[in-house]
């Protein structure tokens, strides 16, 4: 019984050894995106008014957008 449970181990050892590689190849294909252009979009704010990203930033000032899941609700 250990025997079987020892190989089976071993066996699990080597199959993440041989996906290792696969895991880090795919990390390898993140596209950066900082100090890339972007489209046109508009967000509202929270003074209750839409900003438009051509219009009033760009070109103007560096725009950093945070974005901050059910920051306002009691969950």
């Amino acid at each position: 019984m250990r025997k079987k449970l020892f190989h089976q181990g071993i066996f699990i050892f080597l199959l993440l050894l041989l996906l290792l590689p696969l895991s880090n190849a795919e990390a390898k294909k993140k596209v950066e995106l900082v100090g890339r252009e972007i489209l046109n979009f508009t967000l509202p704010s929270t003074q209750d008014r839409v900003i438009t990203y051509a219009d009033e930033y760009y070109g103007k000032y560096h725009l950093v957008i945070t974005f901050f899941p059910a920051a306002f609700t009691p969950i």
